[in-house]
């Protein structure tokens, strides 16, 4: 079955042979200016890796540090379900404009403590940006410009985190996860929810869910999980959504959309892009998508 959320990206690369024979030509001379982009040597772009508490549980994170000594807008990247499109494409991009990036594993994914729910991705996303405030001097961050960036169940996580947290202004929906419209389609389909169910069980990087668990979640908290009725607390925040045009994989946010947009206060763009549910052929446009509302919302870095 193919499922909500997932996504895979597949790439191949030829390296032409080169003739024993053939005598290379001499390589020009590189100009000085060409050897390559200007780093601060005091403070270099760098990966770090990290990890940090939520509940007791040690959760599993890297983040991109920008060049510079900032302190830098910064980006909570959140990835979708079961999470195998990271986007880290988009985070490199992100950190070579200026921005630093969090990226880090639910409670219970991929090798983070503790077990794997819809409430527990919600709390994640506050525990995330909990760790930037506190850390804030030695990852050069600007507390003041964290904005919230994920991609269809971390979509969902993202809207949910910025409703719940008052000074976070910008919030990125990439083909986000309307967990209330998926709700109404596991209801009105016994099948669909029994497969849904079946594909989560077979999850094995998830800790701790189960299917029949997981569904009858979506299904009693609907209410609380429709990203519609977050529209009052956006007021306030700049939201980028952003679709496929040919992504089949979740309903589009039709009524979310049109929530946010009627309500007084709440800025959204809405942009839709030639691509399947991660955007496989349109990487390139997605990424100047993001970067150029984030730097339109946070301010260049």
């Amino acid at each position: 079955m193919r499922a909500w959320f997932m996504s895979a990206a597949v790439a191949a690369m030829l390296l032409p042979a080169c003739s024993p024979t053939a005598e290379a030509p001499a390589a020009p001379a590189t100009p000085a200016a060409a050897a390559g982009p200007a780093f601060d040597a005091a403070y270099p772009p760098a990966l770090v890796e990290t990890h940090f508490e939520i509940a007791g549980d040690r959760v599993n994170g890297v983040v991109y540090l920008a060049n510079g000594p900032g302190p830098h807008p910064t980006v909570v990247l959140l990835h979708g379900f079961p999470g195998n499109e990271r986007n880290l494409d988009l985070a490199q991009d992100l950190r070579r404009e200026g921005f630093n990036v969090l990226f880090f594993h639910y409670r219970g994914a991929w090798g983070s403590e503790g077990e794997y729910s819809l409430p527990h991705v919600i709390e994640d996303v506050a525990g995330a940006t909990a760790y930037l405030r506190a850390n804030a001097a030695a990852l050069r961050v600007d507390t003041s410009r964290i904005l919230l960036v994920g991609h269809s169940m971390g979509g969902f996580a993202a809207l949910q985190g910025a409703a719940r947290d008052p000074v976070i202004t910008c919030v990125a929906g990439i083909a986000p996860a309307e967990m209330g419209a998926i709700a109404a389609q596991l209801e009105q389909s016994p099948e669909a929810a029994a497969g849904f169910a079946a594909y989560a069980d077979q999850l094995d990087m998830l800790e701790g869910l189960d299917g029949k668990e997981f569904v009858a979640d979506i299904l009693a908290n609907r209410a609380t999980y429709d990203l519609a009725k977050l529209a009052p607390q956006m007021v306030g925040k700049s939201i980028l959504i952003v679709l496929g045009d040919k992504d089949t994989d979740i309903p589009r946010p039709m009524a979310m959309t049109a929530a946010f947009k009627a309500t007084k206060g709440v800025k959204v763009s809405g942009v839709e892009l030639s691509g399947d549910h991660s955007f496989s052929w349109s990487r390139r446009e997605l990424s100047d998508t993001v970067i150029d509302w984030a730097k339109g919302c946070a301010g260049s870095p």
